[in-house]
């Protein structure tokens, strides 16, 4: 058995503290000590001058903030799992959408995707007084008193309302803010970018914490969204304020792509083309001689029209003398690049222009000349969002001022052109960034994908969501996103992934004793199958091996029964796993045929330890590169 090297996967989420320990180590060996980190020895690697941990610095600090730094490095024993009744097309979608505490489940994605998000987008509840924005573990037992006072959800969690008069008012909303962030920047691609909404109320304290996690030289900018006619505004005794922020922040700038411009300046002016129109674009005319610029002699020079007329830049006086606009040398270059066009006006005179093109500079060099978007957004409004899902869901009122789609189409646009970029959100409410990848998809046959996060929380039983059978937030966004799929494809038939697999937050698959196994009774120790808690299907257990070992949750996934073993193909053969309770060599030698990277069984499903260690030769025999593990 020592010379056995099948993994036993951890079933964790990813160890940050450590993997971050490990890199400070490369960097600096003498700072880590037994595996520990010596603080003060590590700050002054990081400085010139002489430490001095007494000198006043400048920061923002509140009470709660190092349990948010110390909460988001800490391991937990959740998983996902699927949901395929919820799902549209589980088996070859792309698209997530996920039904939990969304601290959980960034930590739950930390391993497979990390650096793999190109664009998050947050619509956070904002520091009202009155929602409940954040919750903790209830490690009580669950008592029905509860339960029904609405102190805690069906997921034994407890709900703390932040009351403006509360003393943590914007304590508890940073901590909560500031561990999620934390978390999701290590998701998010080295050329990604995250928009955050917010309003006057933290906006300013959002700032800070961002520019501490992200970096202040990563600040993209703050957008300024008028939100026309949008519903309600700040209790201000003395301005109506209905605008909100958009907070824009780079992974790293100098990564970061030019921002895509959208609209092409004075693009009506634009209207001739030649046969140059698919690189150079349309062009429109301009005149070559100028009255307007300061009299060089350089420039006062005879042209030859092409009938031989030598034409001067205009007959005026000394005092308004007018010049040509390029060189000699220039025009001439322009003529053997065909950027000169000769026209007679009315008068018969000849006139000669240049061909200014959408898509080249002053020198003729291919650029897409274009403008950049302004800071203020005086387009959509809450109110447009409140009538687009109004009239999706005919005429139910089932969510008040959702962000309008094409706000969210509007930010996409400028970071998330490439066509198979992954966008992520994880406040996300009634699944308008959803309905806003498909509709941009529907634009560009894009293949962008999603993951949406959202709480299951409750709907009010007088609101008319409750009385249409809407129990949860999250039961909304997943009708919403089966609403717009079938309303985009009617409207468009694009060819678009119309799909989106489920899953749902909930414990480790395995039991305690999995991660405790010194704890294991002699009686116990061939009982291997306790390790499994007894309600979780196979498909359970797929999930947080694909998760354990790095994989995304987007692959394509497919089942087969080979020798009357159930047996999954994620991504081909990037991995297979049977987690039949007995298997023999004769799965064994199937599943070497299509030479898997990594193969994954239960550890029980081998009657004895001769058994494993031939089954281990075997593969190793027939698929020597593949990775085998077991849980």
């Amino acid at each position: 058995m020592e010379n056995i090297k099948m993994n036993k996967l951890d079933m964790k989420s990813k160890d940050i503290v450590t993997e971050n320990v490990s890199n400070i180590e490369k960097l600096f060996p003498n700072v880590v000590i037994e595996g520990k980190i010596d603080f003060n020895a590590l700050k002054q690697e990081l400085s010139n001058d002489l430490i001095d941990d007494k000198k006043e610095k400048y920061q923002l600090t509140w009470v709660g903030k190092r349990n948010a730094i110390a909460d988001a490095n800490k391991e937990i024993n959740k998983t996902l799992r699927p949901i395929k009744d919820k799902s549209v097309h589980f088996s070859d979608t792309k698209n997530i959408y996920i039904e939990g505490d969304n601290f959980e489940v960034l930590k739950i994605l930390q391993e497979s995707y990390i650096n793999k998000v190109n664009l998050i987008y947050i619509d956070p509840p904002y520091n009202t007084g009155n929602d409940f924005i954040y919750k903790d573990n209830f490690h009580k037992d669950e008592t029905n008193e509860l339960l029904l006072s609405g102190q805690i959800d069906e997921y034994n969690n407890k709900l703390v309302s932040n009351s403006n008069t509360n003393g943590r008012f914007h304590s508890d909303w940073l901590t909560m803010m500031y561990s999620r962030l934390k978390l999701a920047r290590n998701l998010l691609s080295d050329d990604g970018v995250i928009f955050l909404s917010i309003n006057d109320a933290e906006q300013c304290n959002l700032e800070k914490i961002t520019n501490e996690i992200f970096g202040e030289r990563n600040f993209v900018a703050k957008l300024v969204w008028s939100n026309n006619e949008g519903g309600g505004s700040s209790d201000s005794k003395f301005f109506k304020v209905k605008h909100e922020y958009i907070l824009c922040y780079a992974k790293k700038i100098e990564q970061l792509v030019e921002i895509k411009n959208i609209v092409i300046e004075d693009e009506d002016r634009y209207k001739l083309q030649d046969e140059f129109v698919e690189t150079r674009g349309k062009y429109q005319l301009v005149k070559l001689s100028s009255a307007s610029l300061q009299y060089s002699q350089s420039l006062d020079y005879e042209l030859e029209s092409p009938d031989g007329t030598i034409i001067k830049p205009v007959d005026n006086t000394d005092k308004n003398r007018a010049i040509w606009r390029w060189s000699k040398n220039k025009y001439q270059w322009g003529v053997e690049n065909k950027f000169i066009e000769w026209k007679k006006d009315k008068n018969n005179i000849w006139q000669v222009y240049t061909k200014q093109y959408t898509n080249c500079d002053k020198d003729g060099k291919i650029v897409e000349r274009t403008k950049k978007p302004l800071g203020f957004i005086n387009e959509y409004s809450s109110t447009q969002g409140s009538k687009e899902i109004f009239e999706l869901f005919d005429g139910v009122k089932t969510f008040c001022y959702p962000k309008p789609t094409n706000l969210i189409v509007y930010l996409l646009e400028r970071f998330a052109y490439k066509k198979d970029s992954l966008i992520l959100d994880f406040f996300s409410g009634s699944a308008t960034t959803a309905h806003a990848v498909m509709k941009m998809n529907s634009a560009d046959n894009g293949r962008r994908k999603y993951i949406m996060v959202q709480l299951p929380e409750k709907v009010e039983e007088k609101t008319e969501a409750f009385k249409n059978g809407y129990k949860t937030i999250c039961e909304i966004g997943e009708e919403r996103i089966r609403r717009a799929i079938k309303k985009i494809k009617e409207e468009t038939n694009a060819d678009i992934d119309y799909g989106f697999r489920v899953y749902k937050v909930d414990s480790s698959n395995m039991k305690d004793i999995y991660y405790e196994p010194s704890k294991l009774k002699q009686e116990q120790l061939n009982m291997f199958e306790s390790n499994i808690k007894e309600d979780r299907t196979p498909e359970d257990l797929l999930t947080q091996v694909i998760l354990d070992l790095g994989l995304t949750l987007d692959l394509s996934i497919e089942e087969k029964d080979i020798l009357n073993n159930k047996v999954y193909f994620v991504a081909e053969n990037s991995l297979v796993a049977c987690f039949d309770k007995q298997i023999n060599i004769d799965i064994i030698n199937k599943i070497c045929e299509v030479k898997p990277l990594k193969v994954v069984f239960r550890e029980s499903s081998f009657r004895n330890d001769s058994e494993k260690i031939n089954s281990y030769e075997r593969i190793k025999k027939l698929s020597p590169e593949t990775e085998i593990s077991v849980i």
